[in-house]
């Protein structure tokens, strides 16, 4: 899900605990956590509402002064279902920061990192991008996407969802501006990473 940047603060501490959308169909489900730039969330309820029954209280959980200003705020086109999601920050670490931190790969966890990479390049159909986005980072690091998205040849949008992707696999990690290698990827790239 994605949040304004004005409300990612009351997200993380959990003021804001609800937000309405208008969607075709629901776009999260309950009982599942999210990565969101605000952090992680849990969501804990997706419910088709009426916009007329959406009340003072809700439009103040979901950071608006009233629900008439929730409702002229909603996107999308009128016919579309308003779906209302009911979340809560996740506590705990994120997996991926874990991740990211562990450099002691045995054998099995190099090849299964090599394998999910082929993977990603065989799906991509501008080719293999793993190896190189990984040592343009390593090069570059704390580089803007905008910068480093044409060395590859790639759209800046896509650059960035192929960062994810190594992110995920806990091989990069997201700074204020750009990226690095986090300890994880460093390791497997056998460089060292400060």
């Amino acid at each position: 899900m994605q949040f304004e940047t004005k409300y990612r603060a009351a997200i993380a501490e959990g003021s804001i605990d609800l937000t309405f959308r208008r969607w075709k169909r629901p776009q999260v489900v309950a009982g599942n956590t999210y990565r969101t730039a605000a952090g992680r969330v849990v969501v804990d309820g997706v419910d088709v509402v009426d916009p007329r029954s959406i009340t003072d209280e809700e439009a103040r959980r979901a950071g608006y002064a009233s629900a008439a200003a929730l409702v002229a705020g909603l996107r999308g086109g009128t016919s579309l279902p308003v779906y209302r999601v009911a979340f809560r920050p996740a506590t705990g670490a994120d997996p991926r920061d874990e991740l990211a931190a562990d450099t002691s790969l045995t054998g099995a966890q190099m090849a299964d990192i090599e394998v999910r990479l082929a993977r990603l390049d065989r799906a991509s159909p501008s080719g293999p991008w793993t190896r190189s986005t990984l040592n343009l980072i390593a090069a570059n690091p704390a580089v803007r996407a905008g910068d480093l998205a044409p060395q590859l040849g790639q759209e800046v949008l896509a650059f960035k969802l192929n960062v994810r992707k190594l992110k995920n696999l806990g091989l990069t990690l997201s700074l204020e501006t750009g990226y690095r290698l986090s300890s994880r990827g460093g390791a497997w790239l056998g460089r060292d990473v400060p």
